[in-house]
């Protein structure tokens, strides 16, 4: 595999880690076994990609945006993930992560979501691979996003409302670890970003880096040279990592990350946690958030149920 790995302690330079109660290391310890397996089982990446060429539809095309180019004064190309089946990026982490809980013998699935769509490919790939599937999503998030929670009840899962806290992705995610910790023997938690204690945001990155493998292909392809810039949109970082992670040795390509800029710069008021966020620990890991001088995680604010998280993997 190529690109960066962490440390033993799951740190990328100062950040990752393990920062979770002492009764979900076992789980945890067991899912660094299976992340293991993961990178370096031939037979595990033959089955994934078999499954992701014939059932979820990659590789997904790349898209000339003419309107785009000539109003931006560049070659614009988009990476279609809308076309992958259940309709974003977020299959390919979900179905890796249900592959591999079924591995590790898993009875149940456990995931959270904020805009839907994390949760729609659970339940999808949790009925691929016949398993269980339980959703926790904001009741915030359930009221602007009803279409997908029917997509998910249609695929067999149970989509619980949280209503505690902002009522949003932080919340639901705050839910799903709640349920893991009260039963870590034989739940599974396919997390939806590159965050969370390690090994989760390691395993995410794989899985999601196949975007960037493939654009890397086919702009190549199509236009004889890389890019000069690669743009993705910030939430929790999977989409992010998931095309620059081809393209993080390739240092005159410019990367760029845009975050939810909300209603105005003030603490409360968007998600740019990149932008505006300090150090502080989050759902088990060491990364940028959005707190206050108290370190208090504060509430975000976006029209985009999938932008508002307030952290960063």
């Amino acid at each position: 595999m190529n690109g960066e790995f962490p440390d033993e302690n799951g740190r990328f330079g100062p950040f990752g880690g393990q920062f979770a109660p002492e009764t979900l290391m076992p789980a945890l310890k067991k899912l660094e076994k299976g992340v293991e397996q993961f990178l370096n089982d031939d037979s595990f990446r033959d089955e994934l990609t078999r499954e992701l060429q014939q059932w979820a539809g990659r590789p997904t095309g790349l898209t000339f945006a003419g309107k785009l180019s000539e109003t931006w004064g560049a070659n614009v190309y988009i990476k279609r993930e809308d076309l992958t089946h259940t309709g974003a990026h977020k299959i390919n982490n979900a179905l890796g992560q249900a592959l591999l809980a079924k591995r590790l013998g898993a009875k149940r699935v456990v995931a959270e979501t904020g805009a839907g769509q994390h949760g729609v490919a659970a339940a999808a790939a949790c009925a691929r691979v016949g398993i269980p599937c339980v959703v926790y999503m904001g009741s915030v998030d359930i009221e602007r996003q009803s279409p997908n929670v029917d997509r998910m009840l249609q695929l067999g899962a149970e989509v619980i409302p949280v209503d505690a806290g902002d009522k949003t992705l932080r919340a639901a995610i705050d839910e799903a670890f709640r349920d893991w910790v009260a039963h870590p023997d034989d739940t599974y938690y396919i997390i939806g970003s590159v965050v969370g204690p390690h090994p989760y945001p390691l395993l995410v990155r794989e899985l999601q880096s196949v975007i960037g493998k493939e654009a890397r292909e086919q702009i190549i392809k199509v236009t004889g040279n890389l890019p000069d810039s690669v743009f993705a949109c910030v939430g929790g970082g999977s989409n992010a990592i998931g095309i620059f992670h081809a393209f993080l040795a390739d240092t005159e390509i410019e990367l760029v990350g845009v975050e939810a800029g909300g209603k105005s710069d003030s603490l409360g008021e968007n998600a740019a946690t990149l932008a505006s966020g300090k150090p502080g620990i989050l759902h088990g890991s060491y990364s940028m958030l959005l707190h206050d001088a108290d370190g208090l995680v504060q509430e975000t604010h976006s029209v985009s149920a999938g932008l508002d998280y307030p952290g960063v993997g």
